[in-house]
């Protein structure tokens, strides 16, 4: 059974800091491509950052460039999404997702997942 498990989420201020972590677990992970997205209350769900585990390679939304980072610990089946300098607009439900398909690291878009966790709320207090 694939799951994708969150923690890390919570209550933070404007420009403070938070790490979300993602326990995947019944799928090659290194095999895959894993991403973190969110949704806002009345947005759609946005692609944040997506990393190929083979390659390393990553993909980043514009609006997080240079204040969040994706990374993994391949021995633990773990993502992480270190995020700095937070802004209230950064306030969202995050979700972790997984894809087999080798070219969903370029898009990052939430239909190319194969699977999801069941997401963490990240609220910035301004």
């Amino acid at each position: 059974e694939v799951q994708l498990v969150e923690s890390g989420g919570g209550l933070v201020q404007a420009g403070g800091s938070l790490r979300l972590s993602c326990a995947a677990s019944g799928f090659p992970f290194e095999d895959y491509t894993v991403g973190w997205f969110r949704q806002a209350p009345g947005k759609e769900r946005e692609g944040v950052s997506c990393f190929k585990v083979s390659s390393g390679r990553t993909y980043y939304l514009d609006s997080v460039k240079g204040r969040f980072t994706i990374s993994t610990d391949n021995a633990k089946n773990t993502v992480y999404l270190e995020m700095n300098s937070l802004k209230p607009e950064d306030t969202a439900v995050y979700y972790c997702a997984a894809a087999r398909s080798r070219l969903w690291v370029f898009s990052c878009s939430s239909g190319g997942a194969d699977y999801w966790g069941e997401g963490t709320l990240v609220t910035v207090s301004s």
